[in-house]
């Protein structure tokens, strides 16, 4: 008899499990597809000579099918292997011209059908445009000529873009530099049926410390693939023959970049011993300086594996990095060094040093500037001027110094001294110029005296875009004009300094972005597109952005969005969705700031939480979920005490202004927004329903430091303990739904995290549904993923928070 119960113990407990199938694709309600379908608003590229804007039509999300064609996951890339490309990239279905004095649009003859635009260069005389065009078979290298506006093509299918794209036009315009495949390269390596032996990994006492990686070389035979598929000649075809010229050795070209008097080219190739730990990025190269007949003039570093990059975020590997040539001028090298071996928690008075090294490279590098800080980067603008940027993380310090890169000795001067993470004060970003070159440098004005900044502008009312001059004589900066309301209007390019023309593109809530010429002194605008508001079911919806305090003080803020002729008196209070993603902060000021603009164009992503304020639902979006440690204190220590502060202070808002009803409430995010929710329904009551998507949920998979936390497991282990969720799936009794791309390969993100949680929850008895989509990474692209993880969403939500009838107590 004791055979016969066992089963029958487990066919009574079927229904209660939810094992793992597949099911076919659904669709959320059809006014959210209509959101999801609506065409996307074309980018632009602005000539160099200012006189024409590219307008590129933008893809609509690709399909299942685009998604799941073959793919190979090595060393971190993700390569097509019909295409010899990357396999998850985006580009632009068309092209066309539009005159910026007039506004005549010209549309482009003999494009390519049908296809992938994907890299897009102007030439320096702005007088023709390159782009590759990628198709099933392969990538092929085309031109358009803007005064017959026909497009040509200029090689077959024989661009390699496994390692990126190096697509460029020499200063002449005459010549554009790409990589190709190997001729004549053969077979790809197949597959050993039998196993050469075991893979082995070895250590010898050498710490040696990584992040989680994903996609990483796992065996000889995916070594012989990476190297058969990055393999490439450097190539140079003429632009008015057609003829391609090889240019020095072929090897694995991770990047390629002429000098702008176009004599040398700076060429970086991949070599072995690859490694098991790290990505592409970190495996050795040897950085060569080639001539016009690809003969090599100097080796100028050879970088090893950087498996021993020291931990923390302001760590780097040892040698020369970020190597490039000076815009400014014809043929000259910079690259930085660090002082401390790129150690970070050493004591060094002297972090970084910044080399010069001019043609024919000869000589001795000449140093142009020392940081106390982490180098972070440099504009450039003339032997007399050039703004190198300095950092570090752990105060989030910024130094910006003014400096002389062509007069050795000259003295240096601080502009900015400030923490990066205060945008109430951020004086913007220098405004830059193409020169004739075709290369951009500092926008200079006043004989050199004067500079221009740009930037977002946030302050108590959001932000606020702005454009100022700077004198350098002064170091004081004059606001030229600011965006005003109701519109929201950020600057793009400086069109005419000396008559204060710039581009901008501007917006309101009503009405979506288009591009606008507006004369800085007189305030005269200019109209030069006429984009159509594609989300026309969102019109009538009210946004307006919310403000309140958190126990401890602490100022925050958020968007709120609400239906369409909603009256909160007649109505009563609404489900809620609340989307958040926690942001770490060093000082209660910067965890304060306000971001985002209450004038901003209303415009949901693919997979907005605003598309369902369209079902009945208020939507508080991206409320704020600061996480502070001030001075020595690290933020995490207190991680969970601030997400129920920051959490329950939102909620109290929301409550007291009668749009809420504190019964029928969801919290949702992505990545680091799902790792929050889930904490949240473990720590509070507050929420009937939470919404996962792409998490991580057990920090001691991420042994060696997570999102802002520098720390490993082993130096604040009951940190990494308190801060999973893992820990307490015991306690999660609200439904969650969990939503994962299977082929996930964000560091610390990986499907196994979601898979582990649920296992776990569903061993504590919990609500929770489990959602793997096929052939998407951390973000999710085809049109029928996307449009079933909302509608997962929408059957959740409603099951679980809109048509919730029992009434949860009050915490």
């Amino acid at each position: 008899m004791r055979y016969l119960i066992k089963p029958l113990v487990f066919m009574l407990f079927l229904p209660l499990l939810a094992w793992g199938q597949t099911e076919g694709y659904k669709l959320p309600p059809k006014a959210i597809v209509d959101l999801v379908d609506a065409p996307p608003t074309p980018a632009i590229r602005v000539s160099p000579s200012g006189q024409w804007m590219l307008m590129l039509d933008q893809a609509s999300l690709p399909s299942i099918a685009e998604l799941a064609q073959p793919e190979l996951r090595l060393a971190g890339l993700r390569i097509n292997p019909a295409t010899n490309g990357p396999s998850r990239s985006g580009g632009f279905t068309g092209m066309s011209l539009m005159a910026i004095q007039g506004g005549k649009k010209v549309s482009i003859q003999g494009l390519p059908q049908p296809g992938e635009i994907g890299s897009v260069a102007w030439s320096p005389d702005s007088k023709k445009i390159a782009f590759s065009q990628t198709i099933d078979q392969g990538i092929e290298l085309w031109m358009a000529d803007v005064e017959n506006a026909i497009a040509k093509r200029l090689t077959g299918l024989v661009l390699n873009e496994t390692l990126g794209s190096a697509l460029e036009w020499s200063s002449d315009s005459r010549y554009i530099l790409y990589k190709s495949i190997l001729p004549n390269r053969g077979a790809a390596p197949q597959a050993p049926s039998v196993p050469q032996g075991p893979v082995v990994s070895l250590n010898e006492g050498k710490a040696a410390p990584a992040r989680t990686y994903q996609d990483l070389l796992k065996n000889p035979h995916d070594e012989a693939l990476f190297e058969f598929y990055t393999q490439s000649q450097l190539m140079t075809v003429d632009v008015t023959t057609g003829i391609s010229t090889p240019i020095g050795a072929p090897g694995m070209i991770s990047n390629a970049d002429l000098s702008p008097d176009g004599n040398f080219a700076l060429v970086s190739y991949i070599k072995r011993p690859f490694s098991y730990l790290v990505p592409a990025s970190s495996f050795p190269e040897e950085v060569k300086i080639l001539d016009r007949q690809g003969d090599i003039v100097k080796v100028l570093a050879d970088l090893p594996l950087a498996e021993d990059t020291p931990a923390g975020f302001d760590a780097v590997a040892k040698g020369p990095r970020g190597i490039g040539w000076r815009p400014d001028v014809p043929a000259t090298l910079f690259w930085v060094e660090a002082q401390d071996g790129g150690d970070s928690r050493k004591e060094a008075a002297v972090r970084d040093k910044l080399f010069l090294l001019p043609a024919p490279f000869t000589g001795s590098p000449a140093v142009a500037m020392e940081f106390p800080l982490r180098f972070a980067g440099v504009r450039w603008g003339n032997d007399g001027l050039a703004l190198a940027t300095e950092r570090w993380w752990r105060t989030r310090k910024e130094i910006v110094t003014r400096f002389a890169p062509g007069q050795p000795g000259a003295a240096k001067e601080v502009l900015f001294d400030r923490s990066y993470e205060d945008r109430y004060n951020d004086p913007g970003q220098f405004m830059m110029a193409t020169n004739r070159y075709g290369r951009q440098v500092l926008l200079v004005a006043d004989q050199g005296k004067t500079l221009f900044l740009s930037g977002m502008g946030a302050s108590p009312e959001g932000n606020r875009p702005f454009v100022d001059s700077y004198d350098l004589g002064t170091k004081t900066a004059k606001r030229l004009w600011r965006s005003e309301a109701p519109f929201f209007e950020m600057p793009i390019a400086m069109m005419d300094a000396s008559k204060g023309i710039v581009l901008t593109s501007r917006e309101s809530r009503e009405s979506p972005p288009n591009y606008v010429l507006r004369n800085l002194r007189t305030g005269q605008i200019t109209p030069l597109t006429k984009f159509e508001d594609p989300y026309t079911a969102l019109k009538g919806i009210t946004k307006q952005m919310v403000q309140y305090q958190r126990a401890d003080g602490l100022k925050l803020s958020g968007t709120l969005y609400l239906p369409a002729g909603y009256n909160k008196d007649k109505d009563g209070p609404l489900p809620v969705f609340m989307w958040a993603y926690p942001r770490e902060y060093k000082t209660a000021d910067a965890a304060s700031q306000i971001s985002g603009s209450p004038y901003q164009f209303i415009r949901p992503n693919a997979a907005s939480p605003l598309l369902w304020v369209t079902q009945g639902y208020a939507v508080f979006d991206d409320f704020a979920m600061p996480i502070l440690g001030e001075g020595d204190k690290e933020p995490n220590e207190t991680f969970v005490e601030q997400l129920q502060m920051s959490a329950e202070a939102a909620v109290n808002k929301l409550a007291e202004m009668g749009v809420a009803d504190r019964n029928r409430l969801a919290v949702g995010g992505h990545s680091y927004g799902a790792f929050m929710t889930a904490n949240l329904l473990a720590h509070t009551d507050l929420f009937a329903a939470g919404i996962a998507r792409s998490g991580a949920y057990n920090r001691t998979l991420t042994p060696f430091g997570f999102q802002q936390e520098e720390r490993t497991y082993w130096e604040a282990p009951d940190v990494y303990y308190k801060m999973s969720p893992f820990n307490y799936a015991d306690k999660i009794k609200e439904p969650i739904l969990l939503i994962h791309g299977e082929a996930d390969n964000n560091s610390g993100t990986f499907p196994i995290q979601s898979e582990r949680f649920y296992n776990a929850l569903k061993g504590h008895g919990a609500t929770a549904k489990l959602v793997f989509l096929p052939h998407e990474s951390h973000g999710y692209r085809a049109r029928e993923s996307v449009l079933h993880t909302l509608h997962e969403m929408g059957a959740w939500m409603d099951k679980y928070v809109k048509n919730k009838t029992e009434a949860r107590p009050r915490p």
